[in-house]
């Protein structure tokens, strides 16, 4: 873990966020190494955060009931994983694994949620 401040340009999402916004999540984003096959979340887990991939990329697998899985997405520095906390749900059909080795931010889920219940800089990222 990195304990540099975050730079809110790492991450396009982070980027277009109004600054008071920033600046009310800035203490609660931690810098976290993501190392190649690292799964961030399991298909069915509960989410504790959100991640905002910034040199690393992260793979949304679909795991199937035998057990293969089809990749259904990928992000990158563009964008947000865990996005289905506040799409409905605090569990997730996906998977979660860092493809390309790098950083990220991430945010406790409780943070995310109570700023989307008060439609706060979540509700901005989920018009995006």
């Amino acid at each position: 873990m990195n304990t540099l401040s975050p730079d809110p340009t790492e991450n396009h999402l982070l980027a277009g966020l109004p600054d008071a916004e920033w600046q009310r999540w800035l203490p609660h984003l931690e810098r976290v190494e993501m190392p190649l096959g690292q799964v961030l979340y399991e298909s069915g887990s509960t989410l504790s955060h959100v991640y905002f991939p910034t040199t690393a990329i992260v793979s949304l697998l679909y795991v199937m009931e035998n057990g293969a899985s089809a990749e259904i997405a990928v992000v990158g520095n563009e964008g947000i994983v865990g996005i289905s906390l506040f799409m409905g749900g605090d569990s997730t059909s996906s998977r979660a694994v860092v493809q390309s080795a790098g950083l990220g931010l991430r945010l406790k889920a409780q943070i995310m949620k109570e700023d989307f219940n008060r439609a706060g800089p979540v509700l901005h990222l989920r018009l995006r």
